[in-house]
C-alpha cells in the first residue's frame, strides 16, 4: 500500500520521526494510521483509556486503573523518539491501540502494548510488533523483553507468531518474553503472508463489492454519472445520488450495511465534503473519476496529500484519481468502467494506471474479445496500486493470467515480492510506457531514479513478468497464454506462405532459446486452405513439436475463413499451443475448441496477429 501523506509534525518536536508514518491495513482488510505519539496527545490517550475495560487495563498495567494519573499521562505522551518510542495507531482521529519500547540498556528494551477492546481481532498488535521493531533496529536495538500476565493469551500469541525466535520464562505469576529482533526468514514470511492476506482483503471491497454507491456532483460530475448508470444497468445493486430523478445528497439515504463501494465524480473540495458522510454509510473504498488535486500544497487547489490525510482518517481506501474506472471479479460483475461497450467474461486481470491507457487497453481487448476477469485503472495511484492488484489476484480464483500496463513503479521491491508470488499461481505480463518505466504524467508524483532501464528489465526478469513492447503485444500475449495450453517443451514449428516470414520467425525462435524442430513450412504465396488443410494434417499425426505459429498473408487471392478453420483444426486435433498470424482475420469464431491441454486449457487461438507481427514477443522459456 502506498505511503500516505503524513501528518504535519508537532512544531516542539524537531526530532520527530516522520518516515515512522504509515497506512497500514489491517487483517480485515480496514485501514488505518501508524504514527509516532505526539505531546497532544494527552486527551486522545485518556480517551482511550477510558474507553478499555477493566480486564484490559488489568492485563497491561498489572493492577486495576481507571483513570491514567496525570504524570504518567505526561511521561507516555512525551518520548525522545530515541530511548523511549511511542507508537499510536489512529481511526478518525482516535486512537485505538499504543505500542511502546524502552531502552534499558546493552541493545535491550523493555516493549508494550494496548489494543482497543473495539478493535480485538484486527492484528494491531502484530502491526505495532513489526513497526517497533523496524523502528528499534534503526536506533540499535537488538533484543525486546515484556513481561505479560499468563492469562494475556492475545499478547503472547502476538509474539510467537511474528516468527521471532521466542523465548520464555515464568517466574513468580509473570511470564518473561525476550526475541531478538533481527529478522529471519520465518518472520519476514509471516510479515508479507500478512500484508497479503490483509490487502487482498481489504481490495475486495474494490473489485468485489457487494452493493455499490454512485455519487456526482457539478457538471463534469453529472456527466461521470450519466454515463456510470448506463454502463451499470439495473438498481438492485446500485444507489444513486446526484443525478435527476434520484436523492440530491446522502442524507437522504438510510446507511446499508453491504454498501462496500462508492463511485464518485466530484469537484475537489466537494469529494472532501463527502468522504466523512460516506465513512458513515459503511463504505469501505472509492473510485474517483475526476481530478483537481494538486500534486504541490502550495497552490490555491486541494493538496492529493490532504486528500489522502482525509481518506485515512476515515479508513477508506482510493482508485484514482482520473481513474478510468473498473470491472469487479464477481458472477455478476460491476462494470464500472468508462468503456462503453461489452467485455467478454473470462480470465485475464487487466491492471493499468491512466485513463488513456485504460481506453487504450479494454478498446484492444473488446477487438480481440479477451476475456477479462477484472479491470482496474489507478489513475494518479495516490492509494491503489498495482501492487494491490497483484495481491488481490494472488487469492481471486478467477484470474489465471495478469496483465500489467505500467507507467511508473512506486515500490520496485514490493512489486519485485509481489509479482514473483503471482508468478507463481499464472503467467504475469507487463507493458511499461516510456523507455525509462519512470514516467511522471501530470497529477502523479513519482519518485526519480538514476538506474538504468536495464535494472527494471532484470527486475521484471527476476520477478518472472513477462515484458512486451507495445500494448497490441500485450493483450496478444494475455490472450496467448489465457485462452492457450502452456506448451509441454520448446519445440516450435512455422506454417506460413511467406517465405520471408518463415525466416523472420526462425530467427526469432533462435534469438529466444527455442528450438526449430522441423524446417519452416513455406507454402507459395497462392497458397489457399486447401494447401494449408494437407500440411495441418501432417502436423496433427507428427509428435516432434510442442507449438506452432500459423500464418497467412493473401498476396494473390484471400482464403483467410478457409486458414482460420484450418487453424482452428490444428489446435483442437493436436491439443497444442498454436499462435496465429492471418492477415485481415482479427477473431476466429466458432469451430471446435480444443481436449485440455496440460494446464487444463483450451487450445483454440481466440485472435490472429496482424501480417508480419507473429512470434515478435515469443515467452522465453
Amino acid at each position: 500500500m502506498p505511503d500516505g501523506a503524513p501528518l504535519d509534525p508537532p512544531a516542539d518536536s524537531p526530532s520527530y520521526p516522520e518516515h515512522w508514518e504509515a497506512d497500514v491495513v489491517l487483517r480485515d482488510g480496514s485501514t488505518m494510521r501508524i504514527r509516532p505519539i505526539h505531546p497532544e496527545d494527552g486527551d486522545a490517550l485518556q480517551r482511550f483509556h477510558a474507553r478499555q475495560s477493566p480486564e484490559s487495563v488489568y492485563l497491561r498495567f498489572f493492577a486495576p486503573l481507571t483513570r491514567l494519573p496525570e504524570r504518567d499521562l505526561h511521561r507516555f505522551t512525551h518520548v525522545d523518539h530515541h530511548e523511549r518510542v511511542a507508537l499510536v495507531v489512529t481511526w478518525q482521529e482516535e486512537i485505538v491501540a499504543v505500542g511502546r519500547f524502552d531502552q534499558i540498556g546493552g541493545g535491550d528494551a523493555e516493549v508494550a502494548f494496548n489494543v482497543s477492546d473495539s478493535a480485538q481481532g484486527k492484528g494491531l498488535g502484530s502491526v505495532l510488533l513489526e513497526h517497533l521493531a523496524a523502528a528499534g533496529r534503526e536506533l540499535g536495538v537488538r533484543r525486546f523483553l515484556a513481561d505479560v500476565l499468563p492469562q494475556n493469551a492475545r499478547m503472547l500469541r502476538v509474539f510467537t507468531d511474528a516468527g521471532y525466535d521466542v523465548k520464555q520464562a515464568y517466574d513468580d505469576g509473570i511470564m518473561a518474553v525476550s526475541f531478538t529482533i533481527r529478522p529471519t526468514d520465518r518472520s519476514l514470511a509471516v510479515l508479507a503472508e500478512r500484508e497479503r492476506r490483509a490487502e487482498a482483503l481489504s481490495m475486495a471491497a474494490v473489485l468485489a463489492p457487494r452493493r455499490v454507491l454512485l455519487v456526482c456532483a457539478g457538471d463534469e460530475g453529472r456527466a461521470f454519472g450519466a454515463r456510470l448508470v448506463d454502463q451499470l444497468g439495473g438498481p438492485e445493486r446500485l444507489r444513486v445520488v446526484g443525478l435527476p430523478g434520484h436523492p440530491d445528497t446522502l442524507a437522504e439515504l438510510e446507511p446499508r450495511e453491504e454498501e462496500d463501494l462508492a463511485l464518485l465524480a466530484a469537484d475537489a473540495p466537494t469529494v472532501l465534503d463527502l468522504i466523512p458522510a460516506l465513512a458513515d454509510h459503511g463504505i469501505k473504498a472509492v473510485v474517483l473519476y475526476t481530478g483537481g488535486f494538486a500534486v504541490d500544497p502550495g497552490t490555491t487547489k486541494v493538496a492529493q496529500r490532504t486528500l489522502v490525510t482525509t481518506l485515512r482518517r476515515n479508513g477508506l481506501r482510493l482508485v484514482g484519481p482520473r481513474s478510468f474506472g473498473l470491472l469487479s471479479a464477481a458472477a455478476d460483475p460491476v462494470d464500472a468502467t468508462l468503456w462503453p461497450g461489452p467485455l467478454r467474461p473470462g480470465t485475464v486481470g487487466v491492471f493499468c494506471q491512466s485513463a488513456a491507457a485504460g481506453l487504450g487497453l479494454l478498446s484492444g481487448a473488446a477487438e480481440r474479445g479477451l476475456g477479462i476477469s477484472s479491470f482496474l485503472s489507478a489513475g494518479h495511484r495516490l492509494d491503489v496500486s498495482g501492487n494491490d492488484t497483484m495481491q488481490f489476484w494472488t487469492s481471486d480464483e478467477g484470474t489465471e493470467v495478469a496483465c500489467l500496463r505500467l507507467e511508473s513503479i512506486g515500490n520496485p521491491r514490493k512489486f519485485s515480492r509481489v509479482a514473483r508470488r503471482l508468478s507463481e499461481k499464472g503467467p504475469v505480463v507487463a507493458m511499461i510506457a516510456g523507455s525509462t518505466g519512470q514516467l511522471n504524467p501530470p497529477g502523479h508524483a513519482v519518485r526519480t531514479t538514476a538506474e538504468p532501464r536495464r535494472a527494471l528489465d532484470e527486475l521484471m526478469r527476476q520477478a518472472g513478468v513477462l515484458v512486451a513492447d507495445s500494448e497490441p503485444a500485450l493483450l496478444d500475449l494475455a490472450g496467448l497464454l489465457a485462452e492457450q495450453p502452456l506448451p509441454t517443451g520448446d519445440r516450435v514449428v512455422v506454417l506460413t506462405n511467406s517465405g520471408t516470414q518463415a525466416a523472420i520467425l526462425a530467427e526469432l525462435i533462435q534469438h529466444h532459446g527455442l528450438t526449430s524442430s522441423i524446417e519452416p513450412i513455406a507454402l507459395p504465396a497462392g497458397s489457399d486452405g486447401a494447401a494449408y488443410a494437407d500440411q495441418v494434417r501432417d502436423l496433427t499425426a507428427r509428435s516432434d513439436w510442442d507449438a506452432a505459429v500459423v500464418g497467412y498473408v493473401p498476396l494473390l487471392t484471400d482464403d483467410g475463413a478457409a486458414v482460420a478453420d484450418q487453424v482452428r483444426h490444428l489446435a483442437a486435433a493436436s491439443g497444442r499451443t498454436t499462435l496465429a498470424c492471418l492477415f485481415g482475420v482479427t477473431l476466429l469464431e466458432g469451430g471446435p475448441r480444443a481436449g485440455p491441454g496440460p494446464a487444463g486449457r483450451a487450445g483454440q487461438p481466440r485472435r490472429s496477429g496482424r501480417a508480419g507481427t507473429a512470434g515478435a514477443d515469443l515467452p522465453q522459456r
